[in-house]
Parts: C-alpha cells; sequence; structure tokens
C-alpha cells in the first residue's frame, strides 16, 4: 500500500498516511482536525541486484552467438590437429 503525503492548509503541519489506491484522499488535518490536501513528494526506492536490463539482457543474443561460435571454432582445431 501506498503512503501518501498531506498538508494542513490551517496549521501548515505534514503527515503521511497509509491508504490503499483506491481510498477516497484524507481532507482533514488530524492534528487540528482543518482542512488537508495531498501533496506530491518524492518516490524512494532503489534499483539492486540483477535482473536489468543492463546486466542482463543487453547483448544477450550477441553472447551467445559468441560462445557457440567459439565452441565451433575449437572443435575445427581439434578436428584438424587430430588429422595431421
Amino acid at each position: 500500500m501506498p503512503i501518501y503525503e498531506y498538508r494542513c492548509k490551517n496549521c501548515g503541519k505534514e503527515f503521511e498516511v497509509l491508504q490503499k489506491v483506491d481510498d477516497p484522499p484524507v481532507v482533514t488535518c488530524k492534528y487540528c482536525q482543518g482542512e488537508a490536501s495531498r501533496i506530491i513528494s518524492l518516490t524512494n526506492f532503489q534499483l539492486k541486484g540483477t535482473g536489468w536490463y543492463a546486466t542482463d539482457y543487453k547483448d544477450k543474443g550477441k553472447k551467445e552467438a559468441e560462445r557457440k561460435g567459439d565452441k565451433e571454432k575449437k572443435a575445427e582445431g581439434k578436428e584438424g590437429a587430430k588429422d595431421s
């Protein structure tokens, strides 16, 4: 569930409320019972670990093709050495 931030128009205090997306917005301040409105705040998340395009998917097809090509070259080299 997202955490929404609100600011009271009467006392100016800011407060957070944990709400479902489809819950109605809070209209009263929890401190002074004045009128409150939702404010836009920054999100807080971090992209960690693997599973992102740059590390796992980018050029994946090229790397697999290169590996197959390297294996074929090694196999050809071994066959050529046996023939000599």
